[in-house]
């Protein structure tokens, strides 16, 4: 597992709410815009110490664009980051909100696609994401730097058990709404407006079979087109985003 981050908005928020977290703050050399020095002087002010080096050097540290930082994590912290909570912090944290939006991803395996959706998550409000420790992306430098900083900023837990958090949740109130092309109701026909989960599954196969069989209800997203499916981050978007129109309607 890695232990970098890297990304401006990824970095910034790691340095903003976590600055305990990072060992140093690399920095490419040759880059002196007003972004990168205020970055800079952001990590100084929050005693995190700023190393200047060679773009050939971030580039070996990192496996996607960095745009010129770096930040090095301790390990004992590794991915962890302040937006991951525990199975019991989700639970309490339900009970604390009068309609609880969340976010399940069963079977996500690309960083991009969680990274993504926690972007989207994070826009939408969502109370928590949740998503299993087996076969599943974790938040690793990659989701991290697409999240732009929404793996520190929304609420995400890794259970070890997705269908037992699912009972904990519908025992709690949440109604498990789930996704799927073949859904003979529209999500657009579907109540949103209390405390519900969206459930999304990979591209491929979707949600699992157990998962499936947990969910009260079953909808679909229309297509007009061609293709038969949307990106889960794209689609994730679509359903977080009627939930939140439908909920600005009822508190107009």
């Amino acid at each position: 597992m890695t232990n970098n981050v890297f990304g401006y908005h990824a970095v910034e928020s790691v340095i903003r709410r976590e600055p305990g977290s990072i060992v140093t703050l690399h920095v490419q050399a040759d880059r002196h815009d007003k972004r990168i020095q205020a970055l800079c002087e952001l990590s100084r002010n929050q005693g995190v110490s700023v190393v200047s080096c060679a773009k050939s050097d971030l580039d070996a540290m990192v496996t996607g664009r960095h745009q010129g930082v770096v930040a090095v994590l301790d390990p004992a912290v590794g991915h962890q980051s302040a937006g991951m909570i525990s199975e019991a912090a989700l639970i309490e944290r339900i009970s604390e909100v009068a309609a609880p939006l969340l976010l399940v991803l069963d079977g996500v395996t690309d960083p991009h696609n969680l990274g993504a959706c926690l972007r989207s998550a994070d826009a939408a409000g969502v109370t928590a994401v949740i998503f299993p420790k087996d076969k599943n992306a974790d938040v690793n430098d990659v989701a991290r730097k697409v999240a732009s900083g929404a793996a520190e900023t929304v609420p995400w837990v890794r259970v070890t058990n997705l269908a037992r958090t699912i009972e904990s949740l519908k025992q709690a109130g949440v109604w498990m709404i789930g996704t799927d092309g073949d859904a003979e109701e529209m999500l657009y026909e579907q109540d949103l407006s209390g405390p519900c989960a969206l459930v999304l599954g990979s591209e491929g196969s979707g949600m699992r079979r157990l998962t499936r069989d947990l969910c009260d209800f079953i909808v679909r997203i229309p297509m007009a087109g061609s293709v038969s499916s949307l990106n889960v981050s794209v689609a994730a978007g679509v359903c977080l985003f009627e939930a939140v129109r439908q909920r600005g309607l009822q508190n107009a």
